[in-house]
Parts: structure tokens; C-alpha cells; sequence
């Protein structure tokens, strides 16, 4: 079965799944080109910058996604939520069983489209520093403020994704920015915050 594509109206991500529940290997295909970078940012970030690692992540959740199609009911939960779940949850066993931190200076710069080589050179530094403030963070903080800040998603869709409450979402960002705030104001000005 193939799904129609029109111009004017894609279709959502549990009508994708659906269809490659159903044999739609292109439905497939444009799923995984809108969810799969938003869910390798995601664990590149949680695991510390680890690029390999969250590469295997994205991979295994993407993986369950495709084993879970056949059975997805529309309704149960929007496929995003379940796939940062699901992402959160494969970081964080594997934060638990390596017991180990990547250094920043041991992961590769974010690729920069800005004009100009000072531009770049701050951006960099500014990426890198909120990077190392991540890093820091307790592995529930530091989820919860990507989940929120980064990625984008509501209080409600994080409280589902960590399987808290929405109010331990809100204790948790707070928490997480103001640690944020803390570890970064010593750099304000390198950074180029005036």
C-alpha cells in the first residue's frame, strides 16, 4: 500500500507508522528523515557527545519503532513522545553500564553554516560551553532540559517520555536552568555576552 503524498498536507506520524505497518516502505522512509535527526541530537546529547554511541541508539529505537508498527493503535501515544522515550531510556542504560564520561574536547565540533570565521569561532565556544553545562547536569536534569529547551517538546510530553509527573518536569527544568545559569555566568563575557 502507498500512502498519497500531497503537497499541501503530510501526513502525521502515526498515519506513517501505520502505513509501514502495512507494507509502506516510503512512509518508512519519511518518518524516519523527520523523526531520525531530532532523536540523534537528542542522544548525542544525553551521552555526553558521544556521536558513535547515539548513532547505535537512534539506530536500536528506530529499530523498536519498526518492530512496534504492525501493532501501533493511533491514539496510544504520538510516535514522537514514544521514540524520545524509548531514545531517553537506551542512553540512560548505557550511561549506567560504561560509568564513563566522553570528553568534549574528544567529540567533533557541530558543523557551522554562519558567515564568517569569528561568528563560527563564538558559536563553537558558545555550543561547547552549553555542552560541557549539559554534561554536568544529573542525567534526569540534563533530559528533561533537552527534551524541553532543545528539542521542544511540552511539559505534558516530557512528563510521558520520563514517566513523571508534569510538575516533576517543571522541578526538573527549573532545576536544570539554573544550574545552567550557574556553571555559564563565570563566562558571560568570553562567550561574548555582554
Amino acid at each position: 500500500m502507498q500512502m498519497p503524498l500531497s503537497d499541501t498536507q503530510a501526513p502525521g506520524d502515526a498515519a506513517l507508522l501505520l502505513a509501514y505497518g502495512q507494507g509502506d516502505l516510503s512512509a518508512a522512509r519519511l518518518l524516519t528523515a523527520r523523526l531520525g535527526p531530532r532523536i540523534l541530537g537528542f542522544a548525542t546529547r544525553m551521552l555526553h557527545g558521544d556521536r558513535a554511541e547515539a548513532e547505535d541508539v537512534t539506530q536500536e529505537a528506530m529499530l523498536r519503532l519498526w518492530k512496534i508498527a504492525p501493532d501501533w493503535q493511533e491514539g496510544q501515544a504520538r510516535v514522537s513522545t514514544w521514540l524520545f522515550r524509548v531514545t531517553a531510556n537506551l542512553c540512560l542504560d548505557r550511561l549506567r553500564k560504561s560509568g564513563r564520561s566522553v570528553a568534549l574536547d574528544d567529540t567533533d565540533e557541530p558543523a557551522d553554516d554562519a558567515p564568517g570565521a569569528l561568528a563560527g569561532l563564538e558559536t563553537r565556544q558558545r555550543l561547547s560551553a552549553l555542552d560541557a553545562a549539559l554534561a554536568a547536569l544529573p542525567d534526569r536534569q540534563r533530559q528533561a532540559v533537552v527534551l524541553r529547551h532543545i528539542e521542544g517538546l511540552s511539559n505534558p510530553e516530557i512528563a510521558e517520555v520520563m514517566d513523571i509527573s508534569s510538575e516533576a518536569v517543571e522541578s526538573l527544568t527549573a532545576r536544570g536552568k539554573r544550574a545552567l545559569a550557574a556553571g555559564l555566568a563565570p563566562r558571560r563575557e568570553e562567550l561574548g555576552y555582554d
